[in-house]
């Protein structure tokens, strides 16, 4: 076949695939060979974050999608779109008008890989599990709404939240609430290694060298009972040090897919590729870039400072000179696409301006140039975040106002650490939707044990406008509530928005499924994957 790019279209802003796999879709492959997908990132075990693959510690998009495929959890996303469907259970439901009481009856037969049966009391412990341990590293804050899980009998669970939360169906579709054997995990602490026991799809058995994994071997797992169709026997998940690394291994034939953390160069080379071996798609996306802020420091805290850098920091010129228009400008914390999105940055600086952000500072009494570092990871979120942080760092800088200097950190754990104990006072970070939803973008990073464990606080968002909003089943009327909390954020920056990527799969020709890959959260789905002839 001729290689093409596919560019899948937007349903509802979200990622909504319409064309079908071509040709067979034989199991893993001629002879039962492993379908190879290359990652260039790095999971690893660190003496802060010592538990990679434990649940209670995982919070990041490539150890996501390693337990999305081996832990089941009660729902799951679909295909495509954003209404979750069931998975271990066989029905969940609301069981007042409040949204405060959810109900779900489990699949019958469910088993463990090990062997042992699943019954509610395993959900009830995998839930007190996550919120006993607390990891601050951790999604924990996905089920803060919770106030206690009940398991009437082996097949009913009963969660009661302490308030109304509309959006807590899908909260049971991410590894948060995946369920896990409490024969094998600690109740109150966390499982150390690399060692993964589920229920799902998949078994998976993780090869490292010291404290970094180096590839993940999943197999179909034969009790798995849910709501999944697996086309394919066997995945390998290989990690490498880059994206370079990982596209050579792609156009050698030694990997069959990639879809992260490509530099804009790959994107373009692998669309215009003459290789007839290789496919690109191209699909929407809610991935998100941002700066954050130490509002205690003292540099920061006024947060003059920070408006007169959302006055300068130009989301197209970045967009341009850094991504090659692989991205898009974004001028709010919730992405286009999603329900509830304004321009609420842009409504309230307009285009930058200089003359703006020192009239700002001189009206606070600030003196100039306000001296400070930016810290960004060096590996995490792709090769051009590097080159990225230098852009932001001139544009600051060429304004005379700011005299900004850079730090890059090379291990992501350590990173993560130091910034939740507010070591930096500004850095940079990426975003990948928990949910599909435009709480995931406001929620996580406002009130108590926030995602970053920035210290600010609103009371206007976390007392009135999030609770509002998840008391509305229908999402479109919670939008109202969405835009008042983009409003504050964007006047006081406690956060500034940058620019909102595109998903990106490269797979070689013979791999089917590749459209079906990533869901609504921008999750890898490898039980899509097949390998067949493409038409």
């Amino acid at each position: 076949m001729n290689r093409k790019t596919l560019v899948l279209p937007v349903m509802a802003g979200l990622i909504a695939p319409v064309l079908a796999a071509c040709g067979s879709s034989d199991g893993a492959g001629d002879e039962g060979d492993p379908i190879i997908v290359g990652v260039a990132s790095r999971i690893e075990a660190t003496k802060a974050a010592p538990a990679p693959l434990d649940p209670a510690q995982a919070y990041d998009v490539d150890a996501w999608n390693v337990l999305r495929s081996t832990l089941q959890t009660l729902m799951r996303l679909p295909r495509s779109g954003t209404a979750p469907v069931p998975d271990a259970a066989r029905s969940c439901r609301f069981s007042d008008s409040q949204n405060e009481q959810y109900r779900c009856t489990l699949r019958s037969g469910l088993k463990f890989a090990n062997g042992h049966d699943l019954t509610a009391q395993d959900v009830k412990f995998s839930i007190e599990r996550m919120k006993a341990i607390n990891n601050t590293n951790g999604p924990v804050s996905l089920l803060d709404d919770i106030d206690k899980v009940e398991a009437p009998s082996k097949t009913e669970v009963v969660f009661h939240l302490s308030r109304p939360d509309a959006t807590f169906p899908q909260k049971l579709t991410t590894p948060a609430a995946a369920i896990v054997d409490p024969e094998v995990y600690p109740k109150n602490r966390l499982y150390s290694g690399f060692e993964v026991v589920g229920s799902g799809p998949y078994t998976v058995k993780a090869e490292h060298s010291g404290n970094r994994i180096t590839k993940v071997v999943f197999t179909r797992n034969p009790g798995y009972k849910g709501g999944l169709t697996a086309r394919n026997d066997k995945v390998e998940m290989r990690f490498f040090d880059d994206s370079a690394t990982t596209e050579k291994a792609l156009r050698k034939g030694d990997i069959d897919l990639m879809n992260r953390g490509l530099a804009p160069s790959q994107v373009k080379g692998l669309e215009n590729s003459r290789d007839e071996h290789l496919t690109m798609q191209t699909m929407p996306g809610q991935e998100i870039r941002y700066l954050a802020f130490n509002t205690k420091d003292p540099v920061v805290s006024n947060k003059a400072v920070r408006q007169a850098m959302a006055q300068i920091v130009d989301r197209p010129r970045l967009v341009r000179d850094v991504y090659a228009y692989t991205g898009d400008p974004l001028f709010s914390m919730v992405p286009t696409g999603l329900t509830g999105h304004i321009n609420a940055f842009f409504n309230k600086y307009g285009d930058p301006s200089v003359a703006a952000a020192r009239k700002t500072l001189q009206q606070a009494n600030i003196t100039t140039p306000v001296k400070f570092t930016l810290t960004y990871t060096t590996n995490h979120y792709g090769p051009s975040t590097t080159k990225e942080v230098r852009a932001l760092q001139r544009q600051l800088n060429d304004s005379t106002l700011f005299d900004v200097s850079l730090k890059g950190v090379d291990s992501w754990q350590q990173f993560r650490t130091d910034a939740l104990d507010g070591k930096y006072t500004v850095y940079h970070m990426g975003w990948f939707p928990d949910i599909p939803d435009a709480d995931n973008y406001i929620a996580p990073f406002i009130g108590k044990q926030n995602f970053l464990g920035s210290p600010y606080r609103n009371g206007k968002i976390e007392s009135q406008l999030i609770p509002s909003s998840r008391q509305q089943s229908d999402r479109n009327a919670a939008a109202d509530d969405f835009k008042q909390a983009q409003d504050i954020i964007a006047a006081d920056v406690p956060l500034l928005p940058l620019w909102q990527g595109k998903q990106y799969v490269a797979a070689r020709d013979d791999i089917t499924g590749t459209e079906w890959a990533l869901n609504s959260s921008s999750g890898l789905q490898i039980w899509e994957l097949g390998r067949g002839v493409a038409d």
